[in-house]
């Protein structure tokens, strides 16, 4: 699976698990320096709860199932953060795009050097409407 076609997959199982959970403030593949040819999958999400483990699991499945087991070995971890994280804030003030790809080079996200990134979803969440 190239890289074109592995960003394709990922922005396909981001709208559908959108469509089926709720919004992301962020969904992003980001290749660090220290693990080349291995993608982190980086989501954050209001639906997502502080369970990080079953957002993890339903992932994995999610992934199995759309994209088969190639596309869980491309990953070498699913990472999951809260949306009121400052650098997911910020990231979200830098990048703003929905269901699409903006490819990052040569950056630093989370404190960690990242070689090459793609940004699928990074918007902020709305709020809820006052009852």
């Amino acid at each position: 699976m190239t890289v074109p076609e592995l960003t394709e997959k990922f922005a396909e199982l981001e709208s559908h698990i959108a469509e089926e959970k709720g919004p992301f403030a962020l969904f992003a593949l980001f290749m660090r320096e220290d693990a080349p040819d291995r993608w982190d999958l980086i989501v954050s999400a209001p639906w997502a709860g502080d369970d990080k483990r079953s957002v993890v699991d339903y992932f994995v499945g999610q992934i199995k199932s759309r994209l088969g087991e190639q596309g869980l070995t491309r990953l070498s971890r699913i990472v999951v953060i809260n949306p009121q994280d400052a650098a997911v804030q910020a990231l979200n003030r830098a990048i703003q795009i929905e269901h699409g790809r903006v490819e990052v080079r040569d950056s630093n996200f989370f404190g960690l050097t990242v070689k090459h990134a793609y940004i699928i979803t990074s918007q902020r969440p709305q709020a809820p409407a006052a009852a």
